[in-house]
């Protein structure tokens, strides 16, 4: 598991970015990956999957 803190997250549009605490990289991350609801600032734990455009954080939960 990846930790990192949400960096940006739009509800009504269902996509935001979350920062890695260790690499210091940027993860984009779908309504539909996530377990629990997250909001700015809010850390979190995350597992990385190949996307369309990248890596795409998924299975993202309260830290």
């Amino acid at each position: 598991m990846n930790k990192g803190t949400v960096k940006f997250f739009n509800e009504s549009k269902g996509y935001g970015f979350i920062k890695d605490l260790e690499t210091e990289k940027e993860y984009f991350v779908h309504v539909s990956g996530l377990i629990d609801e997250v909001n700015e600032n809010d850390e979190v734990t995350f597992e990385l999957q190949e996307g369309k455009k990248g890596l795409n954080a998924v299975n993202v939960k309260l830290a």
